[in-house]
């Protein structure tokens, strides 16, 4: 298989892309494979957090090329490229990035809601020096995420700029040790899962759509979907668990 999925303790969901003498690149089985596991992370209770990372050093080079040519279409249904560009997952999902993370890889990348990387990691979207266009997700994404000129920069010369660079302008959340990226993940992993389920869940859509609404439709929109979660079980659980000094028990109802 081209994806690796494992579960750890605490209910993290690991994904690895298993092509490491293509530099990970995405062919047809890895979209499906990716597409799978996300699926599998948001329809299994247990799951809380996810972890995409890549096989050998690499997190991932982008499209199969060599596949593409021969007309091999790397994309997953109503998830888009690499099972994961368009329609990502609803719970919480980290990159783990070592080497490379090119083209469609960074594009996977920015698709994650946070991203860790190895210190010597590279970022970019080079399609442009291959007569194609960035066009699963990054020359949208990015301009949101970073200053526009940066983002024009990397879209209009293709070169790629470094993990420490990308830290600095808020592409990547933590930066570690190379080889580390995967227990980086990990650890951030750890802190997310300590936290209630619904109320997780919640904080992610609100944080992932408030650039679409007014500030007007932001508070309605925000009170329609964090209503519930101060009327759960979960909340009475947080405010028991502080009075009470001691760790809450979640029940993600």
């Amino acid at each position: 298989m081209s994806v690796n999925v494992s579960v750890t303790d605490g209910g993290v969901l690991e994904i690895e892309i298993d092509r490491p003498q293509a530099r990970n690149a995405v062919n047809g089985e890895v979209a499906e494979g990716i597409a799978a596991a996300l699926e599998r992370l948001d329809a299994e209770d247990e799951l809380r957090v996810g972890i995409l990372t890549g096989a050998g050093g690499t997190f991932c080079s982008g499209m199969d090329l060599k596949a593409f040519v021969t007309g091999e279409r790397p994309w997953a249904g109503d998830r888009g490229f690499a099972g994961i560009t368009q329609r990502a997952a609803e719970k919480p999902l980290i990159a783990a990035v070592e080497g490379y993370a090119l083209a469609g890889g960074f594009e996977i990348a920015l698709a994650c809601d946070l991203i860790v990387a190895g210190r010597d990691a590279r970022f970019g979207i080079p399609e442009v020096k291959r007569g194609l266009v960035a066009a699963a997700g990054g020359l949208f994404r990015l301009p949101q995420r970073i200053p526009y000129h940066l983002a024009m920069e990397l879209a209009l010369t293709g070169d790629p700029i470094g993990a420490e660079r990308a830290a600095d302008v808020g592409i990547v959340n933590r930066l570690v040790e190379p080889g580390e990226a995967l227990a980086g993940a990990r650890e951030l992993a750890a802190q997310i899962v300590r936290n209630a389920p619904l109320a997780l869940a919640a904080s992610k859509t609100v944080v992932q759509r408030a650039r679409e609404w007014t500030e007007a439709e932001a508070w309605d929109e925000q009170g329609r979907i964090a209503g519930g979660v101060f009327g759960s079980e979960d909340a009475q659980e947080g405010a028991k668990a502080f009075a009470e000094k001691r760790e809450p028990r979640w029940q993600g109802r």
